[in-house]
């Protein structure tokens, strides 16, 4: 595992070389959004596709900067995306009130995510945050757009997007010193106490 300013320097340079892609990435989940905010529900194997998107772009990412354990986690987070959510055909559906309320906060949060990215003007974090670019903001937004819609309707997938966010999270805070970082811990469990949640009341 590199030393950690190895590390920051790398997500700072992805954050800011690639701002670009960033925009591109923000423009992305505004459609996505402003659809679901009009009552577009898709089938969840097209919800898997459309949110393992943003996960394989960080795999790429961090093969480029020569990260290959954030490469390799992130191409498995995608193909479990991708996969996980196929076996089921029917439309997603929106999770409780609390649930969608605290998915859209984490959600806004990887929206902005104030970190990593050089700038005079905090405006820059609203369309060119690296959401799309590096682990934790994207997997805010997966797993705020995933708590808003049922885990896309797989507890596997609650399961393995929310272990991931509360490693990511633990890890950028507690080893990086990005202390901004435990809203991915909180949003993630959350997940996962959603998951529980809806895995006892099926059962009872």
């Amino acid at each position: 595992m590199p030393a950690s300013d190895e590390l920051l320097s790398g997500l700072g340079e992805i954050a800011n070389n690639g701002r670009v892609l960033a925009v591109i990435w923000h423009a992305y989940f505004s459609a996505l959004v402003l659809a679901l905010a009009l009552g577009v529900r898709p089938s969840a194997r097209l919800g898997g596709l459309l949110l393992s998107l943003p996960l394989f772009s960080v795999s790429v990412l961090a093969w480029a900067q020569a990260n290959p354990f954030n490469a390799t986690l992130f191409a498995v987070l995608g193909t479990v995306t991708l996969s996980m959510p196929a076996r089921h055909s029917e439309r997603l559906q929106t999770a409780p009130w609390w649930a969608v309320s605290s998915g859209a906060l984490l959600f806004a949060f990887g929206w902005i995510y104030p970190h990593f990215v050089e700038t005079p003007s905090t405006l820059t974090y609203l369309y060119a945050s690296p959401l799309g670019l590096i682990p934790c903001p994207t997997l805010c937004a997966v797993i705020g757009i995933g708590l808003m819609l049922r885990g896309l309707g797989s507890y596997a997938w609650m399961v393995v997007l929310g272990a991931a966010g509360v490693f990511y999270g633990i890890f950028g805070a507690a080893r990086l010193g990005v202390t901004l970082d435990w809203v991915l811990v909180a949003g993630a469990l959350m997940m996962l106490f959603y998951m529980v949640a809806a895995y006892r009341a099926r059962r009872a």
